[in-house]
């Protein structure tokens, strides 16, 4: 199908809504809020049809990891560091995933990579411009 690779390449943060309301509602400790915030996460996706590698490196020289491939259950790491099993959809070109306390999705829009979480009303939007 056209456009399967559409993920693929090296994105860096450019800019969040919501973040302060989005941390307090999934209850990320207040350490992690600050090494979060405007934090220049460079988001690296390499997709090969349905299996997705989803790496996140973070200033500092942290690194998080998922691989996961489109409709078959994962082991997942949050944001915050908790581990869970997901399942990742395609819907209308996003990927959707439902993590433990937020739904989450990631699409390609305008050649950059936005996602979106939401918890209990809140909407956290994360851009980010691709570099590679």
């Amino acid at each position: 199908p056209k456009g399967t690779m559409a993920f693929t390449g090296k994105y860096e943060f450019e800019g969040d809504e919501n973040y302060d309301a989005f941390v307090q509602k999934i209850g990320l400790s207040s350490d992690k809020v600050e090494m979060g915030r405007n934090c220049k996460i460079v988001t690296e996706v390499v997709q090969n049809g349905n299996d997705f590698t989803w790496t996140q490196h973070f200033p500092g020289g942290r690194t998080t990891t998922n691989t996961f491939t489109v409709g078959k259950e994962a082991d997942m790491e949050t944001f915050g560091g908790k581990k869970f099993q997901a399942t990742v959809k395609l819907e209308d070109g996003k990927l959707v995933a439902e993590f433990p306390n937020y739904r989450h999705t990631a699409e390609i829009s305008g050649g950059k990579l936005v996602e979106i979480s939401t918890s209990s009303g809140v909407v956290y939007k994360r851009t980010s411009k691709k570099i590679a």
